[in-house]
């Protein structure tokens, strides 16, 4: 942890709530696709890691299925990672949700060169607001199609269409029931759910169409697994024991981010899980009123942070805020305590912050609020010494004075009685 603001070391000692992001913080942040929901069916997928090595099954038998290719394909080209292979190891270069599905497709035997046989002609990017991406692609017989990926109840409400086994139909009202219940057992084993979907376009519309993203063909869902960091846990319990609130803040899904806090303990039974659309609709004066109760903030966006910190700050809280985007900071600027990720952060939140996470580390936070309390109770012992010495070296000149005495101590005196008090503890300070 670097300390990038001195006046940060006093604050980090006083911290009385962490506002922490879960992903890469919290979390390992190394994705692995274990469920694919296709057709109606939930499908099994094996293999740890970025390791290419793995299959598809259902109820223990493999699945060899063109539609399951076809979306893992579609989830390979809305895509910007890069897998590569290092001492025989396999390691993802970009975004590690992008990256589990870059393994998937692997594992299913899409190769690189299938994927580049496809032009990417446009990109609408992701952003948090928006909470999706996509792509348009051109094939080799020049038929054009826009692939869509992105959060589940964002672009559920933007497809009409679901493709069963291949075949375009409507979207009716028991399809959505059955996607919502896959997405909810999904979410209940702590995975984090990611839609994808596609749409065939002529080759006279425009590009920039604001309705590319509209009329959509919902083809399947992932359900990518992030393990908890297994020195979050104890570092949690060690920040309760020190009167220090510990607050997950997510864009996942609210049943994700619940069995994530659930399992590092950060949730107690009487906890309150709060999602993006609940803080939209709440004015300051009610979320101050609930925030005591409150350790898990879902489906949010940056802009909700700056609503939590202040909401925290008008408790008497002193507030740690981490983040690592250009929009997190704001709140990180804030809050009592900035803290912007080292690794994965961007520059504008690191110049906002008053502490870097060189490993992007929530036990880091924890360590960093240690020595800050140490090194804030040293500097009160040493404020406490020089006082006591300092006022009985002046006591003695002043009582000697207005008796008329000769003076006790000589300036020289003075300096070297100061010399061999206090050098040493300079030194060390």
């Amino acid at each position: 942890a670097i300390v990038r603001k001195l006046s940060a070391v006093e604050t980090l000692g006083s911290a009385s709530v962490i506002c922490s992001d879960k992903t890469g913080t919290m979390t390992e942040n190394q994705m692995t696709v274990k469920q694919v929901y296709l057709n109606h069916e939930t499908i099994q997928v094996s293999g740890e890691g970025y390791d290419i090595k793995g299959s598809f099954h259902q109820n223990g038998t493999k699945v060899n299925d063109p539609n399951l290719a076809s979306m893992l394909l579609y989830g390979a080209l809305c895509n910007h990672a890069t897998l590569d292979k290092k001492k025989g190891k396999w390691f993802i270069e970009g975004d590690p949700t992008e990256g589990a599905l870059l393994v998937a497709a692997r594992k299913a035997h899409i190769t690189h060169e299938e994927v580049t046989k496809y032009r990417i002609l446009h990109e609408v990017p992701f952003d948090s607001e928006r909470k999706r991406m996509s792509v348009v692609v051109e094939d080799d017989d020049g038929n054009r199609f826009v692939v869509t990926k992105g959060a589940p109840d964002v672009l559920l409400p933007r497809s009409p269409f679901i493709s069963d086994n291949g075949i375009r139909r409507p979207l009716r009202a028991r399809d959505q029931n059955k996607i919502d219940q896959a997405i909810n057992q999904m979410a209940e084993q702590a995975l984090r759910t990611i839609a994808i979907c596609v749409k065939s376009i002529s080759k006279d519309q425009p590009l920039e169409d604001l309705k590319l993203e509209k009329d959509l063909t919902f083809v399947g869902i992932t359900g990518i697994i992030d393990p908890p960091r297994k020195e979050v846990k104890d570092a949690i319990a060690e920040c309760n024991q020190a009167g220090i609130k510990t607050v997950m803040i997510t864009g996942d899904h609210a049943k994700t981010a619940h069995a994530i806090a659930k399992q590092l303990e950060l949730l107690p039974e009487n906890g309150k899980v709060i999602e993006g659309y609940q803080l939209n609709h709440m004015t300051e004066e009610q979320l101050s009123d609930i925030i005591e109760d409150v350790y898990v903030f879902a489906r949010v966006t940056p802009e909700h942070k700056l609503k939590i910190v202040k909401a925290f700050q008008r408790k008497g809280h002193v507030v740690a805020m981490t983040g690592d985007g250009v929009n997190d900071a704001p709140a990180i600027k804030a809050s009592d305590i900035g803290i912007s990720m080292g690794y994965s952060g961007t520059d504008v939140a690191k110049e906002a912050s008053s502490l870097v996470l060189l490993d992007d580390n929530f036990a880091t936070i924890k360590a960093a609020i240690h020595e800050g309390r140490n090194i804030y109770e040293n500097i009160r012992k040493f404020i406490r010494y020089l006082l006591a010495s300092n006022v009985g070296e002046i006591l003695v000149m002043l009582f000697a004075m207005l008796l008329a005495l000769p003076l006790p101590l000589v300036p020289v005196q003075i300096l070297w009685v100061n010399l061999v008090t206090d050098f040493l503890l300079w030194l060390s300070e």
